[in-house]
């Protein structure tokens, strides 16, 4: 008997399992319908950050990773300053944790290479904030392009701006995407070329919830 319901609950968890992986799939699935039908990008976003984030993360699901990183106010001023992608030899700023190679960050022709690679990779610059003391503070954008390494963009700036630049939406569509350096976790252990290493390695600070 104690046999036969063991192997009911495994039939039982597996078909759980499967069940939730059919979810997922029409999720995705009916978010991508959307955009190919010319839905709303907000609301296709909020689809998939909703699907996405259920899965990723334990805390609640609205809560941008800007915001996580630097509280509501100082992400909106990182997303407002954030630079514009550019390509440099032929090549945009990409997630290292998912591009290292220069053929996955040649940017899509036209208006579409701001926001996408040939290879479907998203235009990426991790941040960090630096506290320079009587309110003032640093934003540091790092621009990584495979088999160039990184460059660095800062913008300085003070309470008042800070609070000025502070309604910027914190669209996913944004462009680049921003990845905080603060809330990356294993980013110093991270393996680089001698040519790639990256200048903020164990110079950031992790900080959560500000």
């Amino acid at each position: 008997m104690i046999r036969q319901q063991r192997g009911s609950a495994t039939i039982e968890h597996a078909a759980l399992v499967l069940l939730a992986a059919v979810v997922a799939f029409a999720s995705v699935s009916g978010a991508r319908l959307l955009a190919s039908e010319g839905r709303s990008p907000a609301l296709v976003s909020e689809l998939l950050r909703k699907q996405r984030c259920a899965v990723r993360y334990p805390d609640p699901c609205w809560r941008d990773p800007l915001a996580e990183a630097y509280g509501r106010a100082l992400a909106g001023a990182v997303r407002a300053l954030a630079p514009a992608p550019a390509s440099v030899r032929g090549l945009v700023g990409v997630d290292y944790r998912r591009c290292r190679r220069a053929s996955c960050a040649i940017p899509l022709p036209g208006p579409a290479g701001a926001h996408l690679t040939t290879s479907n990779r998203r235009t990426t610059a991790f941040t960090a904030v630096r506290e320079d003391g009587a309110g003032e503070k640093t934003i540091e954008y790092w621009i990584y392009r495979p088999t160039i390494g990184w460059e660095l963009a800062r913008q300085r700036l003070d309470e008042d701006s800070i609070r000025a630049l502070a309604p910027t939406a914190l669209g996913e569509d944004a462009d680049p995407r921003l990845v905080p350096l603060e809330t990356l976790l294993g980013r110093d252990e991270a393996d680089f070329p001698a040519a790639e290493e990256p200048p903020w390695r164990f110079t950031v600070e992790s900080r959560w919830g500000r």
